[in-house]
C-alpha cells in the first residue's frame, strides 16, 4: 500500500514544499549579504563626504528596518512587508550611490570600488534567488490545487497552506536606473545612459 501511495504522488506536497522553503532560504541569505555591505559602504562613503549624514542615516535605518521583518512564505501580510523593506533599503543605497558621484575621491577609493561591485553582484544573485523561489512557489502551490494533490492536500497533508510569491512593491515599478559608469551624466528614469 505504502508504494502504491507513493506512486501517486503523496509525496510530491512535502517535497516541493522542502523545495520553496529551501529557496526561500536562499532568498533570505541573498538580502543578508547585501545587508552585511552596507556598513562597510556607509563607513568608506562617510570618511570622504561626512556632508552627506542625511542619506547615509536613511541606508543605516533602511537596514535596521529590512533586516529586522521576520516572515514566512505563508503570511502575505509579513511578505509584503519584508518586500517594501527591502525595496526601501534598494531605494536608500541607489540616493547614495547617487550621492557618490560628487565625491572625485570615493570614485578613485579602492575600497568603495570593491563595495560598489560587491553590491552590483548582490542585486544579481538577489534578482535570481527571488526567480528560483518564485518557480518553486508556483511549482508547489500548483501541486495544492491540481489532482491528485489537491486530494493529498486535504487528507493527509491537512496543514499545507499556498506560499507567497515575491511581487514587485508600486516602487519597484518605476525603479531609478543605476548609472556606474561615473563618467556620464545619470540617466532619466526610464531611459538608459549614453554608450562610452
Amino acid at each position: 500500500m505504502i508504494p502504491a501511495l507513493a506512486g501517486c504522488g503523496v509525496n510530491a506536497i512535502p517535497t516541493k514544499e522542502e523545495r520553496a522553503r529551501a529557496a526561500w532560504g536562499d532568498v533570505q541569505s541573498q538580502y543578508q549579504r547585501r545587508a552585511d555591505l552596507v556598513p562597510n559602504l556607509v563607513a568608506t562613503v562617510q570618511a570622504s563626504a561626512v556632508q552627506e549624514r542625511t542619506v547615509l542615516n536613511e541606508v543605516i535605518e533602511a537596514r535596521a528596518r529590512a533586516t529586522a521583518v521576520n516572515v514566512t512564505p505563508e503570511d502575505a501580510g509579513a511578505m509584503q512587508a519584508f518586500q517594501e523593506s527591502q525595496s526601501e533599503l534598494a531605494g536608500a543605497l541607489s540616493r547614495l550611490l547617487l550621492v557618490v558621484e560628487a565625491y572625485p575621491e570615493l570614485q578613485s577609493n579602492r575600497n568603495f570600488l570593491e563595495l560598489q561591485s560587491q553590491l552590483e553582484g548582490a542585486e544579481n544573485r538577489i534578482a535570481i534567488a527571488r526567480r528560483d523561489y518564485n518557480e518553486a512557489v508556483a511549482d508547489y502551490n500548483t501541486e495544492l490545487r491540481t489532482f491528485p494533490g489537491v486530494f493529498w492536500a486535504s487528507t493527509i497533508h491537512g496543514g499545507s497552506e499556498p506560499m507567497q510569491p515575491f511581487q514587485a512593491t508600486e516602487a519597484a515599478q518605476a525603479a531609478p536606473e543605476v548609472n556606474f559608469n561615473l563618467d556620464a551624466p545619470p540617466a532619466a528614469a526610464g531611459q538608459t545612459a549614453p554608450a562610452r
